[in-house]
């Protein structure tokens, strides 16, 4: 499958989804309401670019229709639930039949098998473990390859460093804010994770990270760090980068790629920016046609250096809903990630922190230094703040506030990172 050609690829996609259109009709109250809707019927679907015929799917699709209305099938068919937070309204619910299970841990091997894991591997697993997908979907694909699983889970970081030493854990998957922290909590012991672990493969995501972070994470640890991507509707962690560390390869047997316009919902070409958009071509329980996940990326259907013929993402730089509006000028969070870690001087930790004084919105950057930066000189301090204020400011666009702050003084997390303070909201 992975070695299929382009041309092989589209073929099975477009035999997928005209099953999966025919079925959905047929037997889901909700996309056939929908398709009547927008006035499609299945035999419209004549190639795969008539996918973009059908109407677009939501999150709130998925709340509305809370726990499980949109389900397919019988509840004896599933073997298992997920849950998300629901931090910003209801939560969604995924259910999984047993080849749902099974296709999520194929594309999990995939990808692990793609950045050179093996059965002489052992990963050890930092993601959360329950209602939570990334922890459990690490694990049967880990396992899939047969590698060595230590399902280590969240938190007791010193404890986690020690595993790392004591079983000669090879790869490690976590968030990438917690590598860097655990990297800290590694020197704080003295331990040098080069000389003194086997660690030299870490599986980052579930947040927004840049090109510059990598790099960061890559010289303090002397690890490679690939970029995972997934999210908890569509089964958590999915694909991944290869070795070539150019893109996360989407399976094309097991999800359609577009790329659109958040605003207009036009499809965009190769290499156009917009939000990302997934149809699930095999999911059983909890089909997806068109799903607006929020994301912003790009995609490329060219051949990878590695033999892949898979359509690729690039990099996340942020979500639709997380971006912020200051005075007009749109700004996201790993925007001024890419921008802090561009300067020597500054720490991996910062904090965005968004006000409004009468009708103005304000926003400060609160950044830790590095240790060997830290200076008692005023002028010094004062010399590098006007620096990083000037960086901001001219790859954002907008007037930037900025408070140098000491190492260590900023929270540490042990998911996901918190970057954005919006005391707008409050």
């Amino acid at each position: 499958m992975e070695e299929m050609s382009r041309a092989e690829l589209e073929a099975l996609q477009f035999k997928l989804l005209k099953t999966l259109v025919y079925r959905l009709y047929s037997f889901s109250d909700f996309y056939s309401s929908r398709m009547k809707m927008a006035k499609v019927h299945p035999d419209d679907i004549r190639s795969l670019d008539d996918i973009s015929k059908l109407p677009f799917m939501y999150k709130k699709d998925l709340r509305d229709n809370y726990p499980d209305k949109m389900f397919i099938g019988n509840q004896e068919d599933l073997v298992r639930y997920h849950v998300s937070s629901g931090t910003t309204g209801k939560p969604t619910v995924v259910g999984y039949t047993q080849r749902d299970l099974d296709n999520w841990s194929t594309s999990v091997a995939r990808g692990l098998t793609s950045i050179g894991l093996g059965r002489r591997d052992v990963i050890q697993v930092s993601y959360g473990y329950g209602l939570f997908t990334g922890g459990l979907g690490l694990h049967y694909g880990a396992e899939k390859i047969g590698a060595t699983v230590v399902p280590a889970s969240v938190g007791n970081t010193e404890r986690q460093i020690e595993l790392i030493q004591d079983l000669k854990v090879t790869a490690v998957a976590c968030t990438p804010s917690y590598m860097v922290h655990m990297s800290e909590v590694a020197q704080k012991m003295g331990v040098d994770i080069q000389r003194d672990t086997r660690l030299r493969t870490a599986i980052l995501g579930a947040e927004p990270w840049s090109e510059e972070m990598r790099t960061r994470i890559q010289d303090n640890t002397g690890i490679k760090a690939y970029d995972i991507y997934g999210t908890s509707e569509l089964s958590g962690p999915l694909f991944t980068e290869c070795t070539e560390q150019n893109g996360i390869h989407i399976w094309g047997d097991l999800a359609y790629v577009e790329v659109i316009d958040p605003d207009t919902g036009e499809r965009l070409g190769p290499g156009e920016k917009g939000e990302l958009v997934i149809t699930m071509l095999q999911k059983e329980a909890l089909p997806m046609i068109r799903y607006r996940i929020g994301d912003i990326t790009s995609y490329h259907d060219d051949e990878c250096a590695c033999g892949r013929c898979h359509t690729r993402i690039s990099r996340i730089t942020g979500r639709v809903d997380d971006m912020l509006i200051i005075r007009g000028i749109n700004v996201f969070p790993s925007q001024v990630e890419y921008s802090l870690m561009s300067i020597p001087e500054l720490g991996e930790h910062f904090q965005i922190v968004v006000d409004r004084k009468g009708a103005l919105d304000t926003m400060m950057v609160r950044v830790e230094l590095k240790s060997t930066a830290f200076s008692d000189k005023l002028d010094d301090l004062i010399r590098l703040k006007g620096k990083v204020v000037h960086v901001l400011r001219n790859d954002l666009n907008v007037a930037v506030d900025v408070e140098l702050v000491s190492p260590g003084t900023l929270a540490r997390f042990e998911g996901k990172a918190k970057r954005v303070l919006d005391r707008r909201q409050i």
